[in-house]
């Protein structure tokens, strides 16, 4: 079972930037496409990117694009979420989360997700 645990959230002011963390408890951290998804009260969780195995792919959701970066780091077994140019409509719980099989662009915002982490408050003031 892969353990995944978030760092890095906080308050921020509009247009500020935040890096988000996520450390896993697995060597095979490297065998996982890693995404990063968001939840505001009385939604549903949404998708925000995602990053292949080997990190040389990644995909957005426009609303980020340009904004936010999705890396990895597979010797220290951790993915980031840059979050540059904050806006209020960012505020949200971020969930990083983790699953095996392909990177299929197409597929890439709706395939299911296997591991997730415990989420993490990110709020931007305006």
């Amino acid at each position: 079972q892969v353990q995944l645990l978030e760092s890095g959230g906080g308050l921020v002011q509009a247009g500020g930037s935040l890096r988000l963390s996520c450390a896993a408890s697995e060597r095979t951290f490297s065998s996982y496409v890693m995404g990063w998804f968001r939840q505001t009260p009385g939604k549903e969780r949404e998708f925000v990117a995602a990053i292949s195995k080997a990190g040389g792919s990644t995909y957005y959701i426009d609303s980020v694009k340009g904004r936010f970066t999705i890396s990895r780091d597979n010797a220290k077994n951790t993915v980031y979420l840059q979050l540059n140019s904050l806006k209020p409509e960012d505020t949200a719980v971020y969930f990083c989360a983790g699953r095996g099989g392909l990177f299929i662009k197409d597929r890439v915002p709706t395939t299911p997700y296997d591991y997730w982490g415990q989420g993490i408050q990110v709020t931007v003031s305006s």
